[in-house]
Order: C-alpha cells, then structure tokens, then sequence
C-alpha cells in the first residue's frame, strides 16, 4: 500500500514508535503503518492519519495512547502449541533436566513468555509443566507471561478461546485442559491458569532483569514471533537484556524466522532435530565477546573504584559476575568496618548511623545482585546481613520477602511483607506484593484490599515519581500495572448455563 502522506511525517513516527515500543517500519511499510494509524485516529481523538500522527509527535506518549497504538499495531495471531518442533525439544531434553535440578535444590522452575500475546503460548507451557509433573498440585513451576497489548492481556486473563485457537493442537488437548461451553468457546482449567502470571511489559522500554517486576532469574525465556517486528538494534538491546534475565545455562527461545547469531553472539547456538535454542554462556563458551553491562554498580570515588577493581580476578568472569564479586567486596568491607567500629552504646539508637546506612545499603545491593543472577541462597544471606545491621529499616525484608517468594516459600515471603508493612505502613511495593501473593492463594478480597491500598498511597505521589526500593519504577507506572492486575481478579464469570 502506497502512502499518501509526506515521508517525513512518517519517518518521524517511524522513529517515534521504535524508541518508545521497539516496532520497526522501514519505509517500504509506511503505507501499512498510516492505514492502521488511521484506524487508530479515533480512539486517539482525532479525525484522521495525519492528525494523529502530528498529535502523537508533539508531546511524550501516555500510557493509554501506548496501549491504543499497542492494540492497532501489534499482531494477535497465535494458537495452541505453536511451532510444536521447540516443545518436543522442550518436553523430551530442557524441562525435565531443569525440573530434576530444581527439585534438587528446591528452587522454583521459573520461565518467561515475552509477547504472550493471548495467553495460548503461556497456556500451553503450563499444560507441559503438568504432564511432566504427572498431573501433581504443584510442579513447583512460575510462568510469567507479558506483552505490551493490555487488550491481548485482559482476554488471556480470561482463558476462553474459540476453535482457531486449536487449529494445529492435538484434539486430547483440548478434552483434557479445558471445559466446553455453550457459546462454543473453552475455558482453559483452573488449576492450567493458575500456573501463569499475567503482567504488562514493553520489551523495549521496561528496566529487566529486576526482581520487582519479576523479570530475573529466569530458566527458559519464550520470544517467539515477537522480534521480528524490532528493528535490529532494538533486538541486540533486548538479546542483552535476555542474557541477563537468564541464569546460567538458561534457554531463550525464538521463532525460526528470527533466528540469527549476528544479533545474539553472547549465546551459545544449540541445534536441536527439531529446532534451535539459544543457552546463555559462559565467557569461555562464546564465540564472540560481547560488551554486557553490568546489573548494578555501585557510587563510588573514581579512585577507590580502581584500587577495588584491580584487587579482584575478574579476567575470567562475566560481566554480571564482575560487578557481582565487586559490590559483595564492597559491601564486605563496610561490614567489616562497621563491626571494628568503637562501642556506641551510649549513644541513642532510634536511628541508624551514617555508616550503619552506607553499609546497609551496600549489603542490601549485594543481596539485590546475587538475586538477579538467581543465586537465591547467597541472596538470602546478605539480606540477614543487612538486616542484623538495621532491623527497623524494611527496605531488606522486603527484598528478602520477594526473594522468598521466588523460592517458593510463599508463607515466609507473605509474613515478611506484613512484617515490612508494619515498620512502614506506606511502603507501597508491600501492599502491591502482598496483592500478588493473595491472587495466588485464591484470596481476591484480601488481594483488592492491598491493591486498593497501593493505589491510595500512589495516587498521593506525582506521576513520575521514582518509588524506593523499585529500581527506576515511577507512581505512575505501577499505578498502571496494579489497575491492570485488580481487573484480572476472578476473571469475569459467565452464566454457564445461559451460554
């Protein structure tokens, strides 16, 4: 389709929508983009393409004109099972290996769908997780599933899905996993949709791996039939990102079409009968050296960075690792100073000291690192740390209950949030946190009470405002993520028998 606006109307737009959703149109497919800019227009407010797009060029995107432009721009087509050649690889080598090792050492299973579009992809690695779990309560498993498409969101919250949905999905499937209804579509199980987290999340925008939004410590990542709509730069950036969303030995996986070691080289590349992964590697592994960068580096002086930095034998790790053995060496030394410190008992003790805070800060990154790297138990460690050095500061329960939470240990993560909660009543991630916590014990009135009480809190503070202990997340932000995950509470019920 030819366009009939000027080019660099929408070149501008073109270069618009890369840096705020990562979609790419080059100029062969401007006519495309203006037709479903048009569509948009009134949803937007205005009367038409050129309006809109001169509207959406004047000031900063908001939330709701991202996720109208979300809905018109990005493609909802998916169904069960897709691609089958990646889960035969998946069912007969990756998850039962990792499913073993989990068990081994009690860490949750924890994999990623990014652009879950309508929830078919997430569905069905939970429909895999609970064959190979041989139909147990619990495969000790968490799959989390994102797209930027709030529409596509809220209908695979649902888990209803009509006949083209199973178009290339062996029929047992769907006679096993869900529950027909009279209107004709089919209700996936609720003990398959209890297995998958929903979330919003902008591949080319959002802060991951972070702990907060849960995009860290991930086994297996899903990006499939997503990248190809990102301009190359962007799917470098988010290959990156990936890279470090994942623990070592970690698996991202893509479509066939997207497959490409130019864009991914700090992968290892394993070929498989029926398809090709992508295994997070070792330095020594590579075949191409990389600049990653690091998850958290620490404010220093220049000069103390260096002497700290040549001290340590980093010619042999990651990049993530680097940074990890640099902020445990800090974070160490403060400790150690604070313990030689001179008694002062005599004096008052309602707040912490300067070099108590420098050093509880220190341990509490540490703890931060290690966590992102999924090294839980050695997380779990410098956060006791930080802690023993400040108990009325509930910034290291926090981390700590979030920790816990991803070890599985849902009980201890819920009594430290309300023990946070407690030493801070407004601690707003808390109250959001324990939502979370409640949706997945089935306890939707305590989970609207806490979600309530967040956006109280929230809509207190202006929309930009950074949150602490968030890791870059605005007020606004996480007003929009808390709205979206109260309306997935008890999806909408139907009268089963009208329908």
């Amino acid at each position: 389709m030819q366009s009939a606006l000027a080019h660099p109307l929408l070149s501008q737009l073109s270069k618009l929508l890369e840096k705020e959703m990562g979609l790419y149109y080059p100029a062969k497919s401007w006519g495309d983009l203006e037709r479903r800019i048009a569509a948009a227009a009134p949803a937007l407010g205005t009367v038409d393409a050129e309006s809109c797009i001169r509207q959406l060029l004047s000031a900063s995107l908001t939330r709701q004109q991202l996720e109208i432009l979300a809905d018109h721009l990005t493609v909802g087509e998916t169904y069960f099972f897709r691609e089958t050649g990646s889960f035969d690889v998946l069912e007969e080598r990756i998850l039962p290996e990792l499913m073993r090792a989990r068990a081994r050492s009690g860490r949750q299973l924890r994999i990623w769908s990014a652009g879950c579009c309508t929830g078919e992809e997430p569905y069905s690695i939970a429909i895999l997780l609970d064959r190979l779990s041989q139909n147990t309560a619990d495969a000790n498993a968490t799959i989390l599933a994102t797209d930027i498409n709030p529409a596509f969101l809220e209908k695979a919250a649902k888990g209803l899905y009509g006949e083209w949905s199973f178009r290339a999905t062996p029929p047992w499937i769907k006679e096993r996993y869900f529950k027909r209804r009279k209107n004709g579509q089919f209700e996936i199980l609720p003990h398959i949709r209890k297995r998958v987290t929903f979330s919003y999340l902008n591949l080319a925008e959002e802060i991951y791996p972070d702990i907060i939004n849960g995009a860290d410590a991930m086994d297996v990542i899903f990006c499939r039939n997503v990248l190809m709509y990102f301009s190359p730069d962007s799917v470098m950036k988010i290959g990156k990102n990936f890279y470090r969303s994942l623990v070592n030995g970690g698996w991202l996986i893509l479509s066939p079409v997207e497959l490409g070691s130019d864009l991914f080289p700090q992968f290892k590349q394993t070929t498989f009968p029926t398809a090709i992964f992508y295994q997070k590697a070792t330095i020594a592994e590579r075949s191409v050296t990389v600049d990653d960068h690091p998850i958290w580096m620490p404010v220093l002086q220049q000069d103390a960075a260096n002497s700290q930095a040549q001290a340590l034998p980093l010619f042999s790790l990651g990049e993530d690792e680097k940074m990890l053995r640099f902020s445990e060496s800090v974070a160490t030394e403060h400790l150690i100073e604070r313990v030689a410190m001179p008694d002062q008992a005599a004096e008052p003790r309602g707040a912490a000291s300067k070099e108590d805070d420098e050093t509880f800060e220190m341990l509490c990154d540490t703890a931060r690192s290690y966590a992102n790297l999924g090294k839980l138990a050695e997380a779990v460690s410098w956060c006791e740390k930080a802690i023993a050095v400040n108990k009325l500061n509930p910034a290291a329960r926090y981390l700590l209950a979030t920790i816990n939470q991803e070890l599985g240990q849902r009980t201890t993560a819920m009594h430290l949030l309300r023990k946070t909660l407690y030493l801070d009543p407004d601690f707003v991630l808390a109250h959001f946190a324990l939502g979370n916590l409640c949706m997945s014990h089935d306890r939707a009135g305590e989970a609207e009470r806490h979600f309530d009480n967040a956006l109280a809190l929230l809509s207190l503070r202006p929309y930009d405002e950074l949150l602490p202990e968030s890791n870059g997340l605005t007020a606004g932000r996480l007003t929009d993520i808390i709205t979206s995950a109260r309306s997935s509470i008890l999806p909408v019920s139907l009268d089963r028998e009208a329908q």
